[in-house]
């Protein structure tokens, strides 16, 4: 069963080397934040508990990664969730969240 995300929506590029990368982006008012940051913890958890490998930069070994960054601009904060891994591990990661 997937359960939709509300403000993460996911594009993913593939290096053609079977890894991808998957970015998700979402632009809030401060008072949705904790929702947002609430959504990447979700994923980060179901990444963690479905993982191909150890979490790790892949250029020094690890399987798979991930990063966010917030920015802030008066009451707006612009998330970015970056995951990368194996291609077939990072659609159906998102996928459980479409």
């Amino acid at each position: 069963m997937n359960d939709p995300l509300q403000y993460l929506l996911f594009d993913a590029s593939d290096d053609g080397h079977g890894t991808g990368t998957w970015d998700a982006m979402a632009s809030v008012r401060a008072a949705d934040l904790p929702t947002v940051l609430a959504e990447v913890q979700r994923v980060l958890a179901t990444a963690e508990r479905h993982n191909p490998g150890p979490r790790g930069p892949l250029d020094e070994g690890g399987a798979w990664d991930a990063d966010t960054q917030i920015d802030a601009d008066g009451d707006w904060h612009t998330l970015t969730l970056t995951i990368t891994g194996p291609w077939e591990w990072g659609e159906a990661l998102v996928a459980q969240f479409c």
